[in-house]
């Protein structure tokens, strides 16, 4: 199964507010292994903008740590999935979590 995942970054690492990050890690997976990833700057922040952009990229799921819920029901409306409160880590690291089952996501770190 193919699925096409985008994780917020600053730095490198997980952003904690999803629509002020700096780039986007694209990882493209088949069966639980990646098979590439490519690192995208966004276009500058508009409410509601992210959502469409992603999709149009071919993502099918979000890794977030803050996302605001406006946002995500903008994602779930393109049929994107969103795992939200995830952990301070590098791309690949939450990409394997998701994959071994041991994502740990939690309380949203976004207020609106």
């Amino acid at each position: 199964m193919k699925q096409v995942i985008a994780i917020p970054l600053e730095e490198g690492r997980l952003c904690q507010h999803f629509g002020h990050c700096q780039q986007f890690a694209i990882i493209e997976t088949e069966d639980g292994t990646i098979q590439n990833e490519t690192l995208v700057t966004p276009p500058p922040h508009e409410p509601g903008l992210l959502p469409a952009w992603l999709s149009e990229r071919g993502v099918t799921e979000v890794i977030a740590a803050g996302i605001g819920q406006k946002a995500i029901r903008l994602f779930e409306q393109q049929q994107i999935r969103v795992h939200v409160g995830a952990e301070y880590k590098s791309p690949r690291e939450l990409v394997t979590d998701h994959f071994q089952q041991s994502l740990v996501t939690g309380i949203n770190s976004c207020d609106h």
